[in-house]
Formats: structure tokens, C-alpha cells, sequence
């Protein structure tokens, strides 16, 4: 059976802390050291959970702070980086450099900014679709239009169509969709086992 967004509703319900602010990429066939080099960041103590690492995100925070926090693991021929906080992954002056000879999905959310959310998909440095978590109408890339069925199962918004329903479900559809492109699902027993292989990086 199809992924679909109600395979991800647990994310905002079993991990708040996190969903209130997170940046979530997937990264094919760089292991986390390479993708730690690529992003120009430093190595950070291993942390075990997600919480962990949502706690020490936001204790590193700060007014000055330019630097953003992530764990990392391997899944597979993917590596997961998990940012709280943070959103080195969608920001396309950082992902599309460091997704050369490789393929990079990413997805980003933050409630404390009117949930400013957005989807990237890139290859080789080539852009292959973005748009926004809220307003798929306004996309972007290559492949803008290749996956608009699936887009509209998972359930994204396009504010020019009706929808059947007013749950948001754009941050659940973006887990889903990255799967759909990726194979790899993200799972409850991942955030909360997982030894986060750690490090900080400047988002200017």
C-alpha cells in the first residue's frame, strides 16, 4: 500500500518539541562525515535520542548564535541529518553545492514563523522541485509538475483548488513524500533510539 500522510501523523504528536521547528534531509550515498565536510561544519559530541538532540540544539541557541545543530545516521545508502532549529537542508546557498554528484531531499518546517515550510528535491546541484509546505501552486525546478498526482494524495494544499478537509497535513505529506522519492521511512523507534552522530555548522 502507498505511503500516505496518515503513515506520519505521529510525528507532531509523539515529538512537539521537534515538529515546532525542524529541517529533516535525506542524502544518497554521502556518509556523515563527508556531509558534515560538504556543509564546512565541525563534529559535536554523539548524542543517543531525540531528545537529546532537540535539547542541546536550543541550549547552543542564542541571539548571536550563527551556527545550527544536527545529528546524523546512516540508513542504508542515505544519510538522515536532523536539524532542530535549523534548515541547512532547504537552504538552497548550502544544499545545492553540497548535493553535487548526489541526490538531496529535504523538507522544513517552523511553527514560530507562521509555519514557514518548504520542500526541496535537488541532483547533482541541479534544482529538481521546491515549493512551499502551504502553497504547492507556486512551484519550482525541473521536475515541477512530474509529481503533481502523488503531491495531492499525500494531501498538500493548492490554495486555487478546494480541499476536502481543513486538517493541515503539509508537514506529515512532506515526511511522505521524501519517501515516496526515497524508499527510506522515518519512524518513532528511529528518532527515539537512534546515536546521532553530531555537528554545528554556519548558516550564513
Amino acid at each position: 500500500m502507498a505511503t500516505t500522510a496518515a503513515d506520519y501523523m505521529w510525528f507532531e504528536e509523539d515529538f512537539p518539541d521537534l515538529a515546532e521547528s525542524y529541517c529533516v534531509t535525506l542524502v544518497h550515498d554521502v556518509p556523515p562525515d563527508e556531509l558534515l565536510h560538504r556543509l564546512d561544519g565541525q563534529s559535536e559530541s554523539e548524542v543517543t535520542g531525540i531528545t537529546a538532540l532537540v535539547d542541546t540544539a536550543f541550549d547552543l541557541w542564542g541571539p548571536s548564535t550563527t551556527r545550527t545543530y544536527f545529528g546524523m545516521t546512516t540508513l542504508g545508502p542515505w544519510t538522515l541529518m536532523i536539524e532542530p532549529n535549523g534548515w541547512h537542508g532547504v537552504n538552497e546557498k548550502k544544499a545545492l553545492p553540497a548535493s553535487a554528484g548526489t541526490r538531496w531531499i529535504s523538507h522544513y518546517d517552523n511553527a514560530n514563523a507562521n509555519n514557514d515550510g518548504s520542500f526541496l528535491w535537488v541532483e547533482d546541484t541541479e534544482l529538481q522541485l521546491h515549493f512551499e509546505l502551504r502553497d504547492v501552486g507556486c512551484r519550482s525546478g525541473t521536475r515541477a509538475d512530474d509529481l503533481l498526482d502523488v503531491i495531492r494524495r499525500l494531501g498538500f494544499t493548492f490554495p486555487e483548488e478546494p480541499t476536502e478537509t481543513d486538517d493541515d497535513l503539509a508537514v506529515p505529506a512532506a515526511f511522505a513524500l521524501a519517501e515516496y522519492i526515497t524508499d527510506i521511512r522515518v519512524n518513532p523507534a528511529l528518532l527515539q533510539d537512534t546515536t546521532f552522530i553530531c555537528g554545528t555548522a554556519d548558516f550564513r
